[in-house]
């Protein structure tokens, strides 16, 4: 449950980012260095549009009904992500997510 929330969130960043930048709507052709270069540049674009702009396009687009996540809350879906930055403590959080996880799922093996 706790891999589905945390897919379903990146699954709507990948959407917000596609709807903003072209590039990223199509299969790419590059090289795979260059796709992930390709990402973090449009990531950070984007984050920094929302920081310095005082109206953003893209805040106020509606969502189409096939990109509206299923069997979720709106308010928290509708959300906006301010910035993403890697800290000690999202790394620490994320391997304990990840341990939690591979615990349980060994525990029901055994």
């Amino acid at each position: 449950m706790k891999h589905s929330r945390a897919r379903n969130v990146i699954e709507r960043c990948f959407g917000l980012l596609k709807r903003r930048w072209a590039i990223l709507r199509s299969p790419s052709h590059y090289p795979i260095k260059i796709q992930g270069r390709m990402i973090t540049a449009c990531s950070l674009l984007h984050n920094f549009i929302r920081m310095y702009m005082a109206v953003d396009p893209e805040e106020n687009a509606r969502l189409a009904f096939d990109e509206l996540p299923i069997g979720e809350d709106l308010p928290e879906v509708l959300a906006y992500i301010e910035t993403v930055e890697s800290s000690q403590i999202w790394t620490q959080w994320r391997d304990d997510l990840a341990r939690e996880i591979y615990d349980e799922w060994r525990g029901r093996r055994a």
